[in-house]
C-alpha cells in the first residue's frame, strides 16, 4: 500500500507526519499548478467544481509515481463533496486505474464502528504498536496546528510588519523547511521555533492595517492555488486577513458534531440570517461574516468555486448582512477559467473601497 491524497493547504505536512510515524510509503502529489488543474479538467466532468478537478489532478500526478491508495475526507452535508469518493473511484477506474479508496467520514454519518474500521485499514501496513499508533497520530494533529497558527500569525502581522515581507518569508520557509524532516517530533520542534520566529517578528504598533476576513467554501478558502494565493496578496499589500476555516479547525468541529457543541460562535452569529445548516459550509460562511463585523474588520471576502449551491445560497444572503451591518462583502467566484488579471484587479478595487471609506469616517470625526 503506498497512500497518497488530494492536496488541501497544508494538510500534506500533517499527513506526511503520520505515514512517516507510522512508517508507511506514501506519495506527496506536487504542489497544485496549472498542470494539476489540466490534468483534472481533461479527465472530468465540464460542469463538475474545481476542487473536483484540482483533486483528479493529484491523483493522476501520484499515481503516475507509484500511489494505489487514496485518502480522502467525506461530505460536510448536502454537497457534492459527500459523493466525490464515488465519482472519483469510477472515474479513475474508466481511466484503467485500480485504486483503492480510504474515506474518512463523520462519525454521524458512518458511525463511530466504520470509522475505527477505516482507521484500522489505514494504518494496517505499520508495524508499530497500538501506543506508536495513537503517538503517530497525535503528532499529525500536533502539526496540523502548529502551522495553522504559524499561518494565522503570519496573515495577521503582515499588516504590521516593519520589513515589508517578512511574515511571508517567514511562513514559506517554514513550508519549506518541514518537508525536509521525516521524523515527526523533529518536524513538530522546527515548526515550534518557527511559531516564536513569527510571533516576534519585528512589527509597528502604530500602524492600523485593513483588516479582512476570509469565509466561504472550505477547499477554495483553504487551498491557495484555487483561490489564485489571495491571502499571499493581501498580506503584500500589507492587509491584515484572517479566516476561520482551517484543517485544524475542521478536525475539532467535526469530532464535537456528535455532541452538538461545534462551532457556536458561528450558529450563534448566523441565526437570524441561516439557521439552519443547507449543505457545505454555508452556515458557516454567513455566521463568519457578521462574526467579522462583530470584531472590527472593514470588510469581508467570499470565495467559493463555480457552481457550488450552497454558497450560492450565502452569496444571496450576503448583500443583507453587509446592508443591515454597514460592511462590504465582496464574492469571488473562481474555476478553472479564471484570469489572474481580473481577479486581482477586483480585489485590489475592494482593498481600495475599504481605504477610503475608513478615510471617510476619520474625516467626518
Amino acid at each position: 500500500m503506498k497512500i497518497t491524497f488530494p492536496h488541501m493547504g497544508n494538510i500534506y505536512l500533517a499527513i506526511k507526519a503520520l505515514c512517516d510515524g507510522l512508517g508507511i510509503e506514501y506519495v506527496i502529489p506536487p504542489i497544485n499548478n496549472k498542470l494539476s488543474l489540466e490534468i483534472g479538467s481533461l479527465h472530468s466532468p465540464e460542469e463538475i467544481c474545481l476542487p473536483f478537478k484540482l483533486m483528479i489532478g493529484n491523483y493522476i500526478q501520484a499515481i503516475e509515481q507509484g500511489a494505489d491508495t487514496i485518502i480522502i475526507t467525506g461530505s460536510c452535508g448536502p454537497c457534492r463533496l459527500g459523493e466525490y469518493c464515488e465519482m472519483q473511484m469510477k472515474l479513475l477506474k474508466k481511466l484503467g486505474y485500480d485504486l483503492d479508496f480510504i474515506v474518512l467520514d463523520s462519525p454521524t454519518d458512518i458511525g463511530i464502528k466504520e470509522l475505527y474500521k477505516r482507521i484500522i485499514k489505514l494504518t494496517s501496513n505499520s508495524r508499530d504498536n497500538i501506543f506508536n499508533k495513537y503517538k503517530a497520530l497525535f503528532n499529525a494533529v500536533k502539526v496540523m496546528n502548529l502551522i495553522d497558527e504559524i499561518e494565522a500569525s503570519a496573515h495577521k502581522f503582515a499588516g504590521y510588519e516593519k520589513i515589508k515581507g517578512s511574515c511571508k518569508n517567514i511562513l514559506n520557509q517554514c513550508k519549506t523547511d518541514a518537508l525536509k524532516f521525516d521524523k515527526p517530533d523533529e518536524m513538530i520542534k522546527m515548526l515550534k521555533n518557527y511559531k516564536e520566529k513569527i510571533n516576534h517578528v519585528s512589527i509597528d504598533i502604530n500602524k492600523n492595517p485593513i483588516n479582512v476576513g476570509i469565509m466561504g467554501e472550505i477547499y477554495t478558502v483553504i487551498e491557495p492555488f484555487s483561490n489564485l494565493y489571495l491571502e499571499d496578496k493581501l498580506m503584500d499589500y500589507g492587509v491584515s486577513s484572517y479566516r476561520k476555516l482551517t484543517p485544524s479547525w475542521w478536525v475539532k468541529n467535526t469530532a464535537l458534531i456528535p455532541l452538538k457543541i461545534n462551532s457556536l460562535d458561528i450558529k450563534r452569529a448566523s441565526k437570524n440570517y441561516l439557521p439552519l445548516n443547507i449543505g457545505g459550509h454555508a452556515r458557516e460562511c454567513i455566521g463568519e461574516a457578521v462574526l467579522s463585523y462583530e470584531e472590527g474588520y472593514d470588510g469581508a471576502i467570499q470565495i467559493f468555486p463555480m457552481g457550488c449551491m450552497p454558497e450560492i445560497v450565502s452569496k444571496s444572503i450576503l448583500p443583507t448582512i453587509s446592508k443591515d451591518l454597514n460592511m462590504p462583502i465582496m464574492s469571488l467566484v473562481v474555476d478553472e477559467m479564471t484570469g489572474e488579471a481580473g481577479f486581482i484587479t477586483r480585489v485590489e478595487a475592494f482593498i481600495d473601497l475599504l481605504e477610503r471609506r475608513r478615510d471617510n469616517v476619520l474625516l467626518r470625526s
